[in-house]
């Protein structure tokens, strides 16, 4: 049965069905359509000019590759530059950040530094409740802070018009609004999170800040919020250690299949077909979900319902091709003991960039590792071949885009 979202509605279902009907419908506005009304939040019961496939691509239940070539067999390069800069801004993003592993960890210890003042300061901790329930007085953020907890989405203009209020005027630690964001957010990727916080903070790009201003508010929302009174009209850069310097990626992992491997799927990766060759099995198959693991909070129950059910959704479709999974849980322990008891001698999962599932990896490795299995973590090679130009900024990367899309089977100039 196809399952056909209304196209003006921000609600997400949770199969890679519905995400190919919400592709389907963007791709032939993907071009200058886009471009000219991208920008323009115009609430959560009218998204037709965004493509609302971030949750999907964050779980990769639909691959970047795949979403590129649906739009450029529809347009030129060109004229869909936007559209494509988006889909390349998250593997910046990710390529970023896992060549400087310790921002992560520097994010992890200002959520819990945020947290601590939280507990011994009344004023700060009943302004970040007031923030949280999105009732400031400032009446655009509150409407995103009520809009986000009751859909799990926010149109990307509108996320940093929060941040800005968020650090500039509401002077909260920008460490507690990135993690009410991951929080919340169906589409909560942590590079893509972390660094849009940095750099609105001024961080990211040291003395650069995004200050929301009233008129601009009011353009790109198309009145629905008249000049919002009391905003920060100064956006000061928030103080913060420089970047470290870009350190090598992770070699290249091989994997030969043989007796005894295991396949182990992850919320990263929700299309892990690739990670075997075409008509071998594995001897066994695991699914481990690592929701709760984005905070050291609560995660809103709509995310981890609908990371379940995606997750749920990939076991059945790969079913045939990989065979029905014996352990699906959120526990490493468990994992640990299913590879002990099917006597796995390897586990083959797709890599998981810089972030919570990585981290749940990385204590997974060292847990199999002393029952005699190897871990091997297989980076995609869209990853491998837009990762290592994230060295510096943006626009420095996006010059490799077209070599990176040559690179792309299919994607020939147009």
């Amino acid at each position: 049965m196809t399952i056909a979202p209304p196209r003006t509605t921000a609600v997400f279902v949770p199969t890679r069905e519905a995400g190919l009907v919400r592709l389907r419908d963007f791709a032939p506005k993907a071009g200058r359509a886009y471009a000219s009304n991208r920008n323009y939040d115009l609430g959560a019961t009218n998204v037709m000019h965004v493509s609302g496939l971030s949750p999907y691509i964050r779980h990769r239940m639909l691959g970047e590759e795949e979403i590129l070539q649906a739009i450029l067999t529809r347009h030129s390069r060109g004229s869909a530059e936007k559209a494509v800069q988006e889909i390349f801004w998250r593997a910046y993003w990710k390529g970023w950040l896992q060549m400087r592993p310790g921002i992560w960890q520097d994010y992890q210890q200002g959520v819990q530094r945020g947290l601590n003042r939280v507990q011994t300061e009344s004023g700060l901790r009943k302004a970040w409740e007031t923030a949280c329930a999105g009732e400031t007085s400032v009446a655009p953020f509150d409407h995103w802070a009520q809009e986000l907890v009751r859909t799990g989405y926010l149109h990307n203009h509108a996320r940093m018009w929060f941040a800005s209020i968020w650090i500039f005027t509401l002077n909260l630690p920008w460490e507690l609004g990135a993690d009410f964001f991951l929080r919340h957010l169906l589409d909560g990727d942590p590079a893509s999170n972390t660094m849009g916080w940095r750099w609105v903070a001024g961080i990211q790009t040291p003395g650069k800040t995004y200050l929301a201003r009233p008129d601009n508010i009011e353009t790109y929302t198309k009145g629905r919020f008249r000049r919002p009174t009391g905003l920060a009209v100064q956006a000061p850069a928030i103080a913060a250690p420089s970047a470290p310097q870009a350190q090598p990626l992770p070699p290249t992992e091989t994997h030969e299949p043989k007796t005894g491997c295991g396949v182990l799927i992850t919320e990263e990766d929700l299309s892990p077909g690739w990670l075997l060759p075409q008509g071998i099995k594995p001897a066994s198959v695991a699914a481990l979900t690592s929701t709760s693991a984005r905070s050291p909070l609560i995660v809103a129950p709509q995310v981890h319902e609908f990371t379940t059910k995606s997750m749920e959704d990939c076991l059945t479709r790969h079913a045939a091709r990989l065979g029905h999974a014996a352990v699906s849980t959120t526990q490493t322990s468990d994992i640990v003991a299913w590879a002990k008891d099917k006597g796995l001698t390897q586990v083959v999962t797709s890599f998981a960039p810089v972030g919570p599932v990585a981290d749940r990896l990385y204590d997974l490795d060292s847990a199999l590792g002393k029952n005699g299995t190897v871990l091997i973590r297989l980076m995609r090679p869209y990853d491998r071949a837009a990762w290592p130009h994230a060295t510096h900024g943006f626009f420095r990367f996006r010059a490799k885009i077209p070599l990176l899309l040559d690179r792309i089977s299919g994607l020939a100039q147009s």
